[in-house]
């Protein structure tokens, strides 16, 4: 499919990893609409910070409720359906409305795109879904670990979304991006927890554990991913992992940003920072051969060159200030 001209759908759109997929489809001709999470305050998250371009449509509602989703879905050739609850931590606390969230909302985007007559859906999975490595790198048959809740649901919302192509014959890819990183993210994650805390002038910052690895995306890296995805037939019924096929611990991303950033800092470990020990997956590395040989898609940014970037956004003031870096943001 060529996505150019298309009519398109982004649930999420005002998250993080959304809002930097929707300004990449209006750069490449798309008419985007863009669902952000209904509040009273009409506020529409990061979607703010895209200016207003006549291809852009930007509506409320919430991805729970399966008429709101029917309806926003009509006259549209595909959906990126990125709208979840993502915060591990908060998912010890709230699993019911995970449940409620990723699961069915994934069913709500299916069903809807089933009865209007076959909508191509790009489901967002997560690299949580593998668990702790049984070997590396990572690919798509590596099995299925339930960690925390919020991995749970994303695999039972996977399964959802796979069967609605192996019953109905939908055509749906699940997307699966190992942790995406830059501009915009959220100081639950721990890149902005550790960027923030320096700039905001703290000579003794509060993580958590220092010793798992993850396979690091840039956030443009990972946009441009679901793209090429959305436009290779060949991707339709699988599931695909968006990964650098690279790993490093959370100490060397810690390195590499005190360098960065030339900071002399010491980092103290806070209990509540850390998952309950079983919960805790200690190891990610991407397998991207799948993705490469369906696509012509590979990653564009190494990790100092993402890092740079996402340390001079951070860095500027207008930024910073939405961030509230003494706290634990769960």
């Amino acid at each position: 499919m060529d996505i150019i001209g298309k009519k398109v759908l982004v649930t999420g759109a005002d998250g993080f990893i959304g809002s930097h997929l929707t300004e990449l489809l209006l750069a490449r001709g798309c008419r985007v609409r863009a669902l952000s999470y209904y509040n009273s305050f009409n506020y529409w998250g990061w979607l703010e910070d895209i200016p207003s371009h006549a291809n852009l449509e930007v509506v409320t509602g919430d991805i729970r409720d399966p008429h709101l989703v029917r309806h926003i879905m009509r006259d549209v050739d595909i959906v990126f359906h990125l709208a979840a609850l993502i915060a591990i931590p908060y998912s010890y606390h709230a699993p019911d409305s995970y449940v409620d969230t990723n699961i069915k909302g994934t069913l709500n985007v299916c069903q809807a795109a089933k009865e209007l007559g076959g909508i191509r859906v790009l489901n967002t999975s997560t690299s949580e879904v593998y668990g702790t490595a049984h070997y590396v790198p990572i690919d798509e048959k590596h099995p299925r670990q339930p960690q925390s809740p919020y991995s749970a649901s994303k695999i039972g919302a996977d399964a959802m979304a796979m069967s609605f192509f192996n019953a109905f014959g939908l055509p749906v890819t699940t997307v699966r991006p190992f942790n995406t990183y830059g501009p915009r993210q959220s100081a639950r994650a721990i890149i902005p927890t550790i960027i923030t805390q320096i700039a905001s002038g703290m000579k003794e910052i509060k993580l958590g554990d220092l010793t798992p690895t993850r396979d690091f995306n840039f956030v443009k890296d990972t946009a441009n991913g679901f793209l090429a995805i959305a436009e290779s037939s060949d991707t339709v019924g699988k599931e695909i992992n968006i990964a650098t096929n690279q790993e490093a611990s959370m100490g060397e991303i810690l390195k590499k940003i005190t360098e960065i950033m030339h900071s002399d800092i010491t980092c103290i470990t806070e209990e509540q920072r850390l998952r309950p020990a079983l919960s805790e997956v200690f190891r990610l590395w991407g397998d991207n051969t799948l993705i490469t040989s369906l696509t012509n898609w590979k990653p564009q940014y190494s990790l100092v060159q993402g890092l740079e970037e996402t340390i001079q956004w951070y860095l500027r003031e207008e930024n910073l200030k939405k961030f509230k870096a003494g706290i634990y943001n769960v």
